[in-house]
């Protein structure tokens, strides 16, 4: 029994000692730049400190709708993920998509803390843009974005109108628990997330939240999605649907765009 409760202890102390390595489990970041098929958009590159933080801004022709601020996946960068945004812009929404530190031209290495940081960096430029005052902003996280976006939204009640998690994960911890070895979980449940979507989604009062997630999603649990969506305040949806990973906008375009246009208008 002592060598079992030294072993737990001795396990408590190295996760909360190594948090910062450990935040390399969470994010795949890749710079490599490709191909995107756009033509109304503008690269962004902002200076913070002595990191640069790039992103894209997709334009739409008409009188923007509101104005969408997107979190993507841990893995890739925005010319990953630009097509799940396209059709945002052309249906009416001026999007904005970043990439965090370590993530396409971005420079620096992501953790957990640092991209929260850079997300709010964003945030704060975004909001004082010419094109965005005066409109409606939505924050959209997806994947291990939903965790930065719900943190966002938190701190931001007073400047957004909704907020879109697809593919939600609860916790870092929880994520991390679920993709350890059996042997491993017992261990990695002591990791401390600095954040969360499961305990920040309570704090958010009085703003429309729509949860997107996949029947058949085998990177994130669908209750994982669940469990923050019970923790949220009303006004809220859950829409499911069959399909892989936050693939929603790509297989049911005009139904997501269509829940998009009622969550700006409650």
């Amino acid at each position: 029994m002592k060598v079992i409760i030294f072993s737990l202890l001795f396990y408590v102390v190295f996760f909360n000692i190594s948090n910062a390595q450990l935040d390399d489990k969470f994010y795949y970041p890749v710079k490599k730049w490709d191909e995107m098929k756009l033509t109304n958009y503008e690269e962004i590159s902002l200076n913070k400190d002595s990191i640069i933080l790039s992103g894209i801004f997709l334009k739409t022709k008409d009188t923007p709708k509101a104005t969408v601020l997107y979190f993507h996946g841990a893995s890739g960068n925005v010319t990953k993920y630009y097509e799940l945004m396209k059709p945002l812009a052309e249906n009416g929404y001026q999007v904005f998509m970043v990439d965090l530190e370590g993530y396409g031209k971005s420079s620096g290495k992501p953790t957990n803390l640092n991209i929260a940081e850079d997300a709010q960096y964003f945030f704060n430029y975004m909001v004082n843009r010419e094109e965005v005052k005066n409109t409606k902003v939505i924050i959209f996280g997806a994947s291990m974005g939903t965790q930065v976006a719900t943190r966002i939204a938190r701190n931001n009640q007073d400047k957004i109108s909704a907020l879109i998690l697809d593919g939600t994960i609860s916790s870092f911890t929880d994520i991390a628990v679920f993709y350890s070895k059996e042997e491993e979980k017992r261990f990695v449940q002591y990791y401390v997330s600095p954040y969360s979507a499961k305990e920040d989604i309570k704090f958010i009062e009085n703003i429309p939240k729509l949860f997107v997630h996949s029947n058949e999603d085998e990177q994130v649990p669908i209750e994982q999605g669940k469990l923050v969506y019970e923790n949220a305040k009303e006004p809220k949806e859950f829409w499911t649907y069959k399909g892989e990973h936050i693939e929603a906008m790509l297989l049911f375009t005009k139904e997501f765009v269509e829940k998009i246009d009622n969550l700006i208008k409650k």
